[in-house]
């Protein structure tokens, strides 16, 4: 037992070293792409782990309100140029592909920063491309759910307080997510109507008898 803790130890310090002598070992120029590419993918992984564990992620993945087609109302799903999500891959892209170009390839420090920035910014693309690809699945997820409004309904998964939970709808055969419109908590099997309906999301109150 002790053994095993001990070469445990023995290997965590052995990366330990191996890290400290890979970042001592860098130059200026890779220290600034290793940065980049270090805090690129941790806001990337937390991201991936909010969504996964279904954390709130629309205050994580904070947007500048610049859509990629005007007049698109849907903000949860519409790609948003600017978003923390999207910055994150960039620098993370651009971290990674500028220090393979400028440390492996030796391109200097020019074509590695074109290089960084062409790979960051195909990131971006294709990241618009699959929000733009998962709206187009939802659009008529979205249009019946409009017609949710002013229907009844009742919590099936409690809805946390300033927070979501879903209600299902039963003259329409569905379930959605949901959030009550004063911010309060509602426990299953509680009855609500449905005032609004906000990027597929209902917003609801409690039915008193």
């Amino acid at each position: 037992m002790y053994l095993m803790v001990a070469r445990n130890h023995s290997n965590n310090l052995n990366e330990s070293i191996t890290m400290i002598a890979f970042f001592s070992d860098l130059n200026g120029v890779e220290t600034f792409y290793a940065v980049c590419a270090g805090i690129g993918s941790f806001f990337v992984l937390v991201r991936m782990i909010l969504q996964f564990f279904g954390g709130e992620i629309d205050a994580f993945d904070t947007d500048l309100d610049l859509d990629l087609e005007a007049g698109h109302t849907n903000a949860d799903v519409g790609f948003k140029i600017l978003s923390l999500h999207t910055i994150s891959a960039f620098f993370m892209m651009f971290g990674l592909i500028g220090l393979a170009l400028y440390r492996q390839s030796e391109t200097g420090f020019v074509p590695s920063l074109i290089g960084g920035a062409l790979a960051g910014s195909i990131a971006v693309w294709i990241i618009g491309k699959l929000f733009k690809i998962a709206g187009s699945l939802e659009s008529s997820g979205t249009l019946a759910t409009s017609k949710a409004v002013g229907r009844s309904g009742t919590v099936y998964i409690n809805i946390s307080e300033d927070g979501t939970g879903r209600v299902t709808i039963p003259s329409m055969s569905r379930d959605c997510e949901a959030r009550t419109k004063d911010g309060k908590a509602l426990e299953n099997g509680t009855p609500v109507r449905i005032l609004e309906v906000h990027a597929n999301v209902l917003i609801v109150e409690k039915i008193k008898f």
